[in-house]
């Protein structure tokens, strides 16, 4: 299973200090906190994509090449890619540069995004988010597949005789996982094309979750990709820790309430009771993640949200100690334990291209086209 933090680089002011970063403060920050998950023995840093203030990472490919040249096994990934308004091509040649520049060691999360204005700043409608979604990926699919691809839809100029370059390394094209919070027509596309899907739970209660991931298993074991089981899942997850949970919701608090995403609403407590967030000592974030294989099942990637709300970086660097000393060791250890032999790691290129080479494919293949 596989271990990391993700991160929506938001530039939020610190509510102890009256401090807001500066752009550069908080993209250099972003790059301190990936080193450190090397460091600390995590497996994944992914970045947020985000073309509006407060949030900085506008740029994931050209934050991730960096960190590439500066990690040697690191898993380098997105909190979102936006496939409704990136044009498909671009990410074809983009990410397929990435895969080849940080040796293989590239996946990423695509999704619709949460901030309408985005879609007219790239000339889409937002009412067209859901086709946009599934006919761009489409498009993706094909382009890193076929050499030459032929093509033409709703959304954008037709392609005659195109090749997306580079090619994608090792003819492997890097991981999809499609991420979404509140879409069933987005965990049917994941299982349509046998592609992981990323549940990023960190607002809603559980039982909301258990639908989508619920639906995409049984539609992955539908179009033939395996059973239930072996779909592949991803998850998020907040945490604060500190070593007694008394001083860890004492020092976390008035971070949570002022927070934009989350602060002025629910208590922190009720938060806490209703969502994954985790605020205490490091054994109630283990006791707490477990329960995550109950809910839904034995799952491939879990990913951790620790350096938003305006939390400075010292704070976050020592979250990321206590997370891979005292917390991932366990957490490996013991949702190994009873893990079934036929549910799949965490995708990897090796993996994937050894699967290819063994003539089982890196996934049945689907037609081309929108999920049924």
């Amino acid at each position: 299973m596989q271990f990391g933090i993700f991160t929506v680089g938001d530039v939020t002011v610190d509510p102890t200090t009256g401090r807001t970063p500066t752009e550069r403060e908080r993209i250099k920050a972003m790059v301190a906190i990936a080193l450190k998950a090397e460091e600390v023995g995590l497996d994944v840093f992914a970045t947020g994509e985000h073309h509006n203030p407060p949030f900085v990472p506008s740029s994931p490919t050209t934050m991730l090449g960096y960190i590439a040249a500066r990690t040697e096994r690191l898993i380098l990934s997105t909190a979102t890619t936006l496939i409704t308004t990136n044009d498909p091509v671009k990410i074809a040649e983009d990410y397929a540069m990435l895969q080849h520049l940080a040796d293989g060691r590239v996946d990423l999360v695509l999704g619709r995004g949460n901030t309408g204005p985005v879609y007219p700043w790239f000339g889409k409608d937002i009412r067209q988010g859901i086709p946009l979604a599934i006919e761009n990926y489409a498009l993706l699919h094909e382009l890193w597949r076929k050499d030459v691809v032929d093509w033409e839809g709703r959304f954008r100029t037709p392609l005659q005789s195109f090749t997306a370059a580079p090619r994608p390394l090792d003819g492997v094209p890097p991981f999809v996982w499609h991420g979404s919070i509140r879409s069933p027509e987005i965990a049917e596309q994941a299982a349509y094309y046998g592609d992981g899907f990323f549940a990023n739970n960190i607002f809603w209660p559980k039982e909301h979750f258990q639908r989508l991931i619920e639906l995409y298993r049984e539609r992955f074991a539908h179009y033939g990709h395996g059973t239930p089981e072996q779909a592949i899942v991803g998850l998020g997850g907040q945490v604060f820790m500190r070593r007694n949970s008394q001083d860890a919701v004492r020092e976390f608090r008035p971070y949570f309430d002022n927070a934009p995403v989350y602060g002025h609403g629910p208590s922190l407590e009720e938060f806490t009771d209703q969502t994954p967030l985790t605020v205490g000592s490091p054994q109630e974030v283990i006791d707490k993640t477990l329960t995550f294989r109950d809910s839904f099942g034995d799952y491939q990637r879990q990913l951790f949200l620790m350096d938003h709300a305006g939390l400075p970086l010292k704070t976050v660097l020592e979250q990321l100690d206590i997370l891979g000393e005292e917390v991932v060791p366990v957490l490996r250890k013991e949702f190994a334990a009873g893990r079934p032999s036929e549910v799949p790691d965490g995708p990897t290129h090796a993996a994937l291209v050894a699967r290819r080479d063994s003539g089982d494919g890196t996934q049945p293949p689907v037609p081309a086209g929108s999920p049924a």
